[in-house]
């Protein structure tokens, strides 16, 4: 009994991370956030593919911005593939933002030039983005082509 109680407890002790992997307590999911910026990089892997773009700031200074996707296969699903993005594509990113003020979050929708919007795996958009988004970006272009 006394080795079946140690062997319960180490396992509850390693599980306790992964828990905490999934939380939502690092971003704030009451408020939406819309940026309008350039990709620099689209990272396609486990456990989350992550997007990062730049986006200019009142001064005109570029904020280089990292926010998470859900897992490829998840990703698939919602119709992404490892090539959906590529350096230099303009969108306009939905997130919810981080906490903590840093330029990171989770990406709810992206939205190409073209008007085709992609759900990025966390939340839905029901109803109106926060008043003041940039969304419906212009100029630039996107293949609408995203067979797998």
């Amino acid at each position: 009994m006394k080795r079946f109680m140690l062997i319960a407890v180490a396992v509850l002790i390693v599980s306790i991370p992964l828990f905490a992997h999934h939380g939502n307590a690092a971003f704030d999911a009451k408020n939406r956030l819309s940026l309008k910026g350039t990709v620099t990089e689209w990272f396609w892997a486990n456990p989350h593919c992550i997007l990062q773009f730049d986006v200019k700031d009142d001064t005109g200074l570029a904020v280089h911005w990292a926010a998470e996707t859900s897992n490829p296969a998840d990703m698939v699903n919602r119709g992404w593939t490892k090539l959906s993005l590529k350096p230099g594509d303009q969108v306009t990113v939905t997130l919810e933002p981080s906490k903590n003020g840093r330029p990171i979050g989770r990406v709810l929708e992206v939205v190409f030039p073209t008007g085709q919007k992609m759900k990025g795996g966390f939340g839905s958009l029901e109803g109106p983005v926060e008043a003041g988004s940039n969304a419906g970006a212009a100029g630039g272009s996107k293949p609408n082509d995203y067979s797998k």
